[in-house]
């Protein structure tokens, strides 16, 4: 660490130093933060900007903030931001679990972009779902200094998916993927209250009048989706994006259940806070090391790879069977000649030694 914590500082800055060093560490070591690439004539890289809430069930405890998720039981409801295809996390903070979703999420956002952009250069591409369809998100990605490009699913509250249905069929393209199942993708530009620009909105509408069993129905089923974006690129590749934001719920699981924090281990609320910051930067060292490893082709890897993960490079890497001794007054780090692993693991040493 480049600085030393004190012990009688508010936990408050202790935090933003870890999220600092966080970042700070991601630069340093020159880690590969992946983009997607869009457009076919001249590539765009974005770089993927995931933020969600992922529930921490604490029941059966009498913690501090402990209350009732929308999962339906008892914790926190933390909020993560992962950046890159690889899934660094930039920012976290706890939150108590009745905390409604877009509650502090435009500050968190701004936060965000900000550690973002300290760790790559490419545009970056936000993705949220419904539960952040607010106006307060598009203005702080429309913002000079906090600017990105978005996909935000939005809330459809109480439309009608009957009057989308005949809009997507004014609107949009049809494709029948199955007899009885009609898609129309297309999209809209469609001005919104506080902001001063239009906002393009992009929609799938899904009709089935035969599922998928051959049963004709007698009211068919409609299903609709409607995103709010800044990308020029078609509908079908906009979605597709979207869905790609799911890889997050990998993510959520590697911290809560890999590195085991789920269950944070203080009745104090901001002390739980200061340990899911710590836990995340022990979880964006360990995903450096699992990608740092997948470099060279000296690992014992059953098939090709993009990313490992955390409770893999536990496993392979840092749990690693060695003996320390001492000779000529040096100690010694003594690992088995056979072991598979023994190649990565000395490269990594020296890397990062």
């Amino acid at each position: 660490m480049r600085q030393r914590f004190d012990m009688a500082a508010p936990t408050s800055g202790w935090k933003s130093v870890v999220l600092e060093e966080s970042a700070h560490l991601l630069h340093e070591f020159g880690a590969t933060v992946s983009p997607v690439n869009l457009g076919r004539d001249e590539v765009r890289p974005y770089v993927p900007l995931d933020i969600d809430v992922s529930p921490f069930d604490n029941s059966g405890t009498k913690k501090q903030g402990v209350s009732r998720t929308y999962k339906g039981h008892d914790g926190y409801a933390p909020i993560l931001a992962y950046l890159g295809l690889e899934g660094y996390a930039v920012h976290v903070n706890l939150r108590e679990g009745s905390t409604h979703r877009q509650k502090g999420t435009a500050e968190f956002l701004a936060e965000s972009i900000r550690y973002a952009k300290r760790i790559t250069s490419p545009p970056l591409l936000l993705r949220m779902d419904a539960g952040n369809d607010s106006v307060d998100n598009l203005r702080v990605c429309r913002s000079e200094n906090t600017s990105a490009d978005f996909i935000i699913k939005r809330n459809l509250r109480r439309e009608s998916p009957e009057v989308w249905l005949l809009t997507a069929q004014r609107y949009g393209m049809c494709c029948e993927e199955r007899p009885g199942k009609k898609i129309y993708r297309g999209s809209l530009v469609s001005p919104l209250k506080g902001l001063d620009e239009p906002v393009r909105m992009v929609f799938e509408v899904i009709e089935r009048t035969i599922d998928k069993q051959g049963q004709m129905l007698i009211i068919p089923e409609i299903e609709v989706d409607v995103y709010w974006t800044s990308l020029p690129d078609p509908a079908s590749v906009v979605i597709d994006l979207y869905h790609a934001h799911g890889t997050m719920e990998q993510f959520h699981s590697e911290i809560k259940t890999d590195l085991d924090v789920e269950r944070l281990p203080s009745g104090k609320f901001e002390t739980n806070d200061l340990v899911l910051h710590f836990a995340v930067l022990a979880y964006n060292l360990l995903r450096i090391v699992g990608q740092e490893s997948l470099k060279r082709e000296d690992a014992p890897l059953r098939k090709p790879v993009q990313r490992r993960r955390i409770r893999t490079v536990i496993q392979n890497l840092i749990t690693l069977a060695a003996k320390m001794t001492k000779h000529a007054r040096r100690q010694y780090l003594r690992l088995g000649r056979r072991n598979p692993w023994f190649a990565v693991f000395r490269r990594l040493y020296l890397a990062f030694g």
